[in-house]
């Protein structure tokens, strides 16, 4: 069996696996718990910086994915590629992702069914020390446990392409997309603010034209889920907004930080 082994552990997270468990439980425990009433997700926007700065953010959305532990049993997952120069999306020939807490394993069959879409390739490239993807496996293992993923790192291509993938690999209740993505990076706090503020309202109106390049870093993955969404009639609720100035680090730089979630009208 081919594994990706973690590229990011200890560094964007913890390597020790007790650490690491604690870490999360800690984000989990201080997020806020979904009232019963609200609808359960079909999809997330999370971000992936490392825990000290967007974990606390990304818990919030994972709060609403722990209502779906024993329903949700694939994991459809979305992010930019960062390290490497991409054209449309790329799969792994790789048959699991390691975690310090446990290994991943990939549905290949679904995978493999893409390679028909010419956007689509099969490469461990741009996989290998891609953080956007990995930084999600701990929070899904403690979540959701023992689930399949299908992970996608997300390169130059068209909002279109983006969104042909997303609803392959729709599925039903069984299956959670998640998109992987950061918000404006490296401005001054107030600044920073008002670019995620735009963002939000974007998000929240499923409109791909108001999220550029330097809205996120994920606006390729996340403007194609906005497409999606709003195919399949689907309602985006703003879960937090944030940076990395109101969770760890200074003001005059700062990363900014969303969750989201997508479901169905109450």
């Amino acid at each position: 069996m081919r594994v990706r082994a973690p590229a990011v552990a200890g560094s964007f997270y913890p390597a020790d696996p007790a650490e690491l468990r604690a870490v999360v439980a800690r984000c989990l425990a201080e997020a806020a718990v979904p009232p019963p009433a609200e609808p359960a997700p079909k999809a997330l926007v999370v971000p992936h910086a490392g825990y000290v700065y967007s974990g606390p953010v990304a818990a919030t959305a994972y709060q609403r994915a722990a209502r779906l532990a024993g329903r949700v049993s694939r994991v459809v997952l979305l992010g930019p590629a960062h390290r490497a120069f991409l054209r449309g999306l790329a799969a792994p020939r790789a048959d699991a992702f390691a975690t310090p807490l446990g290994v991943v394993p990939i549905e290949r069959k679904a995978l493999d069914a893409l390679i028909d879409l010419p956007q689509v390739s099969v490469s461990d490239g741009p996989h290998a020390g891609e953080h956007s993807l990995e930084v999600q496996l701990p929070f899904l293992k403690v979540v959701l446990g023992e689930v399949r993923l299908l992970p996608l790192v997300v390169g130059d291509a068209s909002d279109e392409e983006v969104e042909e993938v997303i609803e392959r690999l729709w599925g039903g209740p069984e299956t959670l997309v998640l998109v992987s993505t950061d918000l404006s990076h490296y401005h001054d706090y107030a600044t920073a603010r008002r670019m995620d503020a735009e963002s939000r309202r974007a998000i929240e109106a499923l409109e791909p034209g108001g999220l550029g390049r330097e809205s996120a870093c994920g606006a390729v993955p996340l403007r194609g889920l906005l497409r999606a969404a709003r195919r399949f009639g689907l309602v985006a609720r703003t879960l937090d907004l944030r940076n990395s100035g109101d969770t760890a680090g200074g003001r005059d730089r700062v990363v900014g930080y969303g969750a989201w979630s997508f479901a169905a009208p109450a």
